[in-house]
C-alpha cells in the first residue's frame, strides 16, 4: 500500500485520475485521447506540450491516440497547415498510425445531431445578427435576454434550418443556436452558436457545404463518435467543459471525460498564434520557419532535437494552475541534449589572421582530432594545420587584463590539438584595431603538450587559412526581450516590443568538411555554441544558424536559487 500511494504522488493529476479510471474500469480500462489541431496556423511550443501529453499517455497506458484537425472554418483553414502540422507530430514522435480523422468527415453526423435537438426542442435557428446576439447576451453581472426566434416551432426551425444548407440565405442572416439558459452564470451557457452560414470552400469538402458548425459544437461530437476515453485540454476551455456536457447529454450519446491542465506560458515568448500570424504577415519575421519563432518547424530548422522538447516538457509536468516557464529550462534541456550527442567541429566566427613566423611556408601538417572527446564512438576527422591561421578575435587583447588566459604580446597559449605558440608581434590597421597577430611556435609540443611540463593556461580554437572555407552564421537572441511581451505599455501594441537585435549574420571561416555536413544536422563549434546546418546553405557559402550558445544560464540561477 505504502508503494502504491508512494507510486501516486509521483504522477502527475491527469495520470493519477487514468489510474483510477482504469482501476474502476471505467471505459473498461481503455485509453484513447487525441490530439486536435485546428489547421489554421504552424504549432508551437504550447502544441509541443500537449503532443508529448496526449500521445504520451496513450504510449504509457497501452491505449490510443488519435490526430484529428478540427476542421470548421474554411475561410482561416489551409492544406499547407495540414502538413504542417503531421511533419511537427512525427517530429516529435507522435505515431497515430491509420488514425488519421477531421472534424469534415462528421459533417453529415452532425448537421444530423443538430437536426435531432431541433426535434427535441433544445435547438432554434435564429436571425438576430452577429453584434444583436453579443447585445442579448448580457453581462457578467446581467442575465442576457431571447431572442424574439427563440420559441419558434420545432417544424419552422427544421424548415430554416434545411434552407440555410440549401444555400437559400446570406452569410449571417441566420444561425442555429443552442436554447439553453440565458441567464445562466456561465456566459457559454447562453444560447451558444452551433452553426453558421459561410459559403466559402473548405479545404477538404470544397463547395459542398455552406453551412458550418462551431468549434464548441464539432469538439465534443468529434470526441464521442472517434470514442475518447480522456479528452484533454487547456484550461481556457474549463468554461466550455459545461456546455459540452449538456450537447453530449442532450442527444444522449457516448460521453468522453475532458480533463483541463494549465497551458505552456514561456518567458521572452509570444503562443498566440493569432499574434505569430502577425508576425508573419507583417514581415516582422521571414516566416513561420524563421529560427526565432516559437513554432515546431522554426525550431526544427534552428537544430533543436525532439528530445530536447521532451525533456523539456517532463520537467514543466502537468499542473493546472497556470504559471510562467523561464525559457533557459529550454535551453538547458537542449544542451542536455546536444552536449551528448553532437560532434564538435572548429569555426572561427570573428576571424582575426595569425602568422606563425617559424613555421615553414609551405609545410603543413593533419592532426587526427575527436569528433567527441569523451565518446570514441564519434570517430574523428583529419585537420590541416599550416603556417597562417585565423582565431576568435575576441581570443587576443593587446593589453590583457588579470587572469586574461588568452592570447596577448607575449603571451603563451595551446592552438587546440596542435602547437603551443608565443605571441611576438601585431600589425595593426590604420584605426589602431588589429591586423595580424604574429607567432612563433614550439615544434616540440606537437599535440599541443608541452615538452617540459610547463604550464600553459589558454586553449584557443582555430582554422586552417589555407583550407578553411568561408560561410555564414546566424545568430539568435530572444525575438523578444523583455520577460512578458504581452505586457505592452499603452499605446504600443507587442509588434513594438520586437528585439532589434534578435537576428545577426556574420560571416565566418569553417573547418573544410563541415561544408558537406547535411542540411538539419547539428554541430558544436567549439568553445562558440551549438549550430545546425540551414536550408539556405549552398556549396559556395554554408550556413549555419545558432542552436544555443554554449553557457547555461539557467542551472547558475537555479544553483544559486538552491544555496
Amino acid at each position: 500500500m505504502a508503494e502504491e500511494a508512494e507510486n501516486k504522488e509521483s504522477v502527475d493529476f491527469i495520470r493519477a485520475k487514468i489510474m483510477a479510471d482504469n482501476a474502476s474500469m471505467r471505459f473498461g480500462g481503455k485509453v484513447h485521447t487525441r490530439f486536435p489541431p485546428e489547421p489554421n496556423g504552424y504549432l508551437h511550443l504550447g502544441h509541443a506540450k500537449s503532443i508529448c501529453l496526449n500521445f504520451g499517455i496513450a504510449k504509457e497506458f497501452n491505449g490510443l491516440c488519435n490526430l484529428r484537425f478540427d476542421d470548421t472554418n474554411p475561410t482561416k483553414e489551409d492544406v499547407e497547415y495540414v502538413d504542417s502540422i503531421k511533419e511537427d507530430v512525427r517530429w516529435l514522435g507522435g505515431n497515430w498510425e491509420d488514425r488519421e480523422f477531421y472534424a469534415s468527415n462528421y459533417f453529415e453526423q452532425l448537421y444530423q445531431y443538430a437536426e435531432e435537438l431541433i426535434r427535441r426542442g433544445k435547438a432554434y435557428v435564429d436571425d438576430l445578427s452577429a453584434d444583436q446576439i453579443r447585445e442579448y447576451r448580457g453581462t457578467l453581472t446581467e442575465p442576457g435576454k431571447e431572442s424574439p426566434c427563440r420559441n419558434r416551432s420545432v417544424e419552422e426551425n427544421l424548415d430554416l434550418f434545411r434552407r440555410m444548407r440549401a444555400g437559400e440565405f446570406k452569410d449571417g442572416e441566420k444561425v442555429l443556436r443552442a436554447k439553453i439558459d440565458m441567464a445562466s452564470p456561465n456566459m457559454t451557457m447562453r444560447d451558444p452558436t452551433l452553426y453558421r452560414i459561410r459559403h466559402a470552400s473548405h479545404h477538404r469538402t470544397g463547395d459542398a457545404w455552406c453551412i458550418y458548425p462551431l468549434y464548441d459544437y464539432t469538439h465534443p461530437l468529434s470526441d464521442s463518435i472517434e470514442g475518447i476515453t480522456h479528452s484533454l485540454c487547456t484550461v481556457e476551455f474549463i468554461n466550455n467543459r459545461e456546455f459540452y456536457n449538456w450537447i453530449l447529454e442532450a442527444l444522449d450519446v457516448y460521453h468522453p471525460e475532458q480533463t483541463e491542465f494549465a497551458r505552456l506560458n514561456l518567458t521572452h515568448t509570444i503562443l498566440s498564434k493569432r499574434k505569430l500570424i502577425q508576425l508573419v504577415q507583417t514581415k516582422t519575421v521571414r516566416g513561420w520557419d524563421d529560427p526565432r519563432m516559437p513554432t515546431l518547424c522554426a525550431l526544427r530548422r534552428r537544430g533543436v532535437p525532439p528530445e530536447a522538447l521532451h525533456d523539456f516538457c517532463a520537467r514543466i509536468g502537468i499542473a493546472k494552475s497556470e504559471s510562467v516557464v523561464d525559457y533557459g529550462l529550454l535551453e538547458f534541456c537542449m544542451r542536455e541534449y546536444l552536449n551528448a550527442h553532437t560532434a564538435r567541429w572548429m569555426a572561427v566566427l570573428n576571424p582575426v589572421k595569425v602568422i606563425i613566423d617559424n613555421y615553414p611556408e609551405d609545410g603543413s601538417d593533419v592532426f587526427d582530432m575527436p569528433l567527441y572527446p569523451d565518446d570514441a564512438s564519434f570517430g574523428s576527422r583529419k585537420v590541416s594545420f599550416s603556417r597562417e591561421l585565423y582565431i576568435e578575435r575576441d581570443d587576443f587583447r593587446m593589453d590583457p587584463p588579470s587572469k586574461f588566459h588568452r592570447l596577448a604580446p607575449g603571451k603563451e597559449v595551446r592552438l587546440r590539438y596542435a602547437y603551443l605558440v608565443t605571441c611576438t608581434h601585431v600589425d595593426l590597421n590604420e584605426d589602431g584595431s588589429v591586423k595580424t597577430i604574429h607567432c612563433t611556435y614550439d615544434p616540440a609540443s606537437r599535440g599541443g603538450t608541452s615538452p617540459d611540463g610547463r604550464k600553459v593556461k589558454g586553449t584557443l580554437h582555430w582554422v586552417d587559412a589555407r583550407t578553411a572555407i568561408p560561410a555564414k552564421a546566424r545568430l539568435y537572441e530572444h525575438l523578444f526581450a523583455m520577460d512578458n511581451p504581452n505586457d505592452v505599455p499603452e499605446g504600443k501594441t507587442f509588434l513594438d516590443m520586437v528585439n532589434p537585435d534578435s537576428f545577426k549574420e556574420t560571416d565566418i571561416f569553417i573547418e573544410k568538411e563541415l561544408g558537406s555536413l547535411p542540411v538539419g544536422q547539428t554541430v558544436q563549434f567549439e568553445r562558440v555554441g551549438y549550430f545546425c546546418k540551414d536550408k539556405d546553405s549552398t556549396d559556395a557559402c554554408p550556413v549555419f544558424n545558432r542552436t544555443c550558445t554554449l553557457k547555461d544560464s539557467w542551472a547558475k540561477i537555479e544553483k544559486q536559487k538552491a544555496k
